[in-house]
């Protein structure tokens, strides 16, 4: 059995584990553990979950972003002998996130890169595991439920920055001249949310860039890497966050040129 540690509260952490098993074609077993409440919806987890890692016997352990958990509850002593251990790692605030990490960390098999990291994170990472590699992820296939050839707004939430993305949106079609259509793909519709902004609840939302005129999101990794084919009608707007650095992200890529970003 495969257990992935996803911890955390949002889809960010599922929906990289999700991609991760697609395309490195795993067939077995899998348990995710994610304390996440979108953890029980089938779309975006397949098989079991649980909320802990305890009572679990891995054949393989695959913890996701933060090596050592989401506030450095994993260590060494959390993996039984013979374990093999996968990190998948993105960008994190190091800075921040670095005075969590445990004594004895855990030592990983083969540590997967899956964007830029700063570098001083990129280096504690070959001292703690066997291998270090690149891994481009590659989605599930999915189709778009419908067609949206207007504006489309994605975000999971929470709620006020739902209304600061419309409101970039809106902002943004003013200074073209452009009265676009606009549809929000969020798990729920927020209040306040203005009555022309259509809603959708679908999971996964990257389907529908295809058609869309405009694609707006925050600049979270999976945003980012799911819209990358429509980047030319990609737009971002970075949030704070603790541990996740949206602004660096944008800088990476907008570097080499992937995305428009506050434009």
């Amino acid at each position: 059995m495969i257990v992935c540690y996803a911890q955390g509260g949002g889809l960010g952490h599922l929906t990289r584990v999700r991609a991760y098993l697609h395309t490195i074609g795993v067939t077995g077993e899998v348990t995710v553990v994610s304390a996440s409440p979108f953890a029980a919806d089938p779309r975006v987890v397949a098989g079991a979950h649980a909320a802990r890692l305890d009572g679990l016997a891995p054949a393989e352990l695959v913890v996701d972003a933060f090596p050592a958990g989401l506030k450095g509850e994993l260590s060494a002593a959390d993996v039984p002998a013979g374990t093999r251990v996968t990190h998948l790692a993105r960008l994190l605030r190091w800075d921040v996130y670095r005075p969590r990490l445990p004594e004895r960390p855990i030592r990983f098999d083969r540590t997967y890169v899956l964007e830029d990291l700063a570098p001083a994170h990129l280096e504690w990472l070959r001292t703690v595991s066997d291998e270090v590699v690149p891994l481009e992820l590659v989605e599930p296939p999915a189709e778009a439920p419908q067609a949206v050839d207007g504006w489309l707004i994605v975000h999971t939430g929470p709620d006020e920055e739902i209304r600061e993305l419309v409101a970039y949106a809106r902002d943004m079609a003013e200074l073209e001249g452009a009265r676009p259509r606009f549809t929000l793909v969020s798990p729920r519709r927020p209040e306040g949310l203005p009555g022309d902004i259509a809603h959708l609840a679908v999971y996964p939302a990257w389907p529908l860039g295809e058609h869309a005129e405009r694609i707006v999101t925050a600049a979270g990794f999976n945003a980012v890497r799911q819209f990358a084919p429509w980047r030319e009608r990609h737009r971002v707007l970075p949030f704070p966050r603790t541990l996740d650095d949206q602004f660096a992200r944008v800088r990476n890529t907008w570097s080499t040129g992937s995305l428009s970003a506050m434009s």
